[in-house]
């Protein structure tokens, strides 16, 4: 909203008519449910934002949410992460066809590399175990990436969308996908888990685990979709390399 040369009476009417849109627009949400991780949400919105949207946001969220005492706003924007200024990242959506993820990135895959549909949830233990050996050698990683609740990949175990990795028989990580109908108005399976146990990381196995997920899941008709903190880097590539695309994300503008 540009307000350069308006008279501050009609700069506080226009700016009083914005703000009572804007929080209709906008919802108290807390990271992984946590009283102590307030933020406002606002990635619904009627067109994309500009740089002068922001602060105007950002006065919004206050006026409704202030007494809460929210961080940030989280905002939606297909424009790439740091395109915004006084922003920080979040995460990305990165998606590409089934259909087009089955051949694979011009590689073959290990031979020694399976997946194979999971019969239990025996190394949900293993698989926590390689999340905290990853936050320990990353510390940024404890507040991007979190594994999956026990309960949630019992659910797809019971689906038949949660799948073990092995190397050489040996188990290796899980990969899972939900199907919620659609998201982001497409198709899509969203990846609910992705992990490889330490001592099978750093051999590139990351994006044949996308080739292998995309030749088991039944639909090829479907979208493969997840989300990915912008700055998890080794996530980021893998999932690019095996050829998904980043569509957009969130960002945050600190309040």
């Amino acid at each position: 909203m540009t307000t350069t040369g308006l008279p501050a009476e009609a700069f506080l009417n226009r700016w009083s008519a914005v703000s009572n849109d804007l929080s209709a627009m906008m919802s108290m949400r807390y990271e992984g449910g946590d009283p102590g991780k307030p933020f406002v949400d606002a990635t619904v919105m009627s067109r994309p934002f500009t740089t002068e949207d922001l602060p105007v946001l950002a006065r919004a969220a206050v006026q409704t949410y202030g007494d809460l005492h929210p961080r940030y706003v989280r905002l939606w924007s297909a424009e790439p992460p740091g395109r915004f200024e006084g922003t920080t990242p979040d995460r990305r959506f990165l998606a590409m066809p089934v259909r087009s993820l089955c051949a694979g990135f011009g590689q073959s895959v290990p031979a020694e590399l399976i997946l194979t549909l999971a019969e239990t949830l025996r190394h949900y233990e293993d698989a926590s175990a390689a999340y905290d050996d990853l936050d320990h050698e990353h510390p940024p990683h404890r507040e991007q990436a979190k594994i999956a609740d026990y309960e949630d990949l019992a659910e797809s175990l019971t689906a038949g969308t949660l799948f073990d990795v092995t190397v050489e028989g040996d188990w290796a990580g899980y990969v899972s996908v939900k199907t919620k109908g659609e998201t982001l108005g497409m198709p899509a399976y969203v990846v609910q888990e992705l992990i490889l146990a330490t001592k099978f990381r750093g051999r590139g196995y990351g994006a044949h685990l996308t080739t292998l997920l995309a030749q088991a899941v039944p639909d090829e008709g479907r979208i493969l979709v997840g989300t990915i903190h912008a700055e998890n880097r080794g996530a980021r590539q893998a999932a690019e390399r095996a050829g998904r695309v980043d569509i957009g994300g969130w960002i945050q503008l600190p309040l």
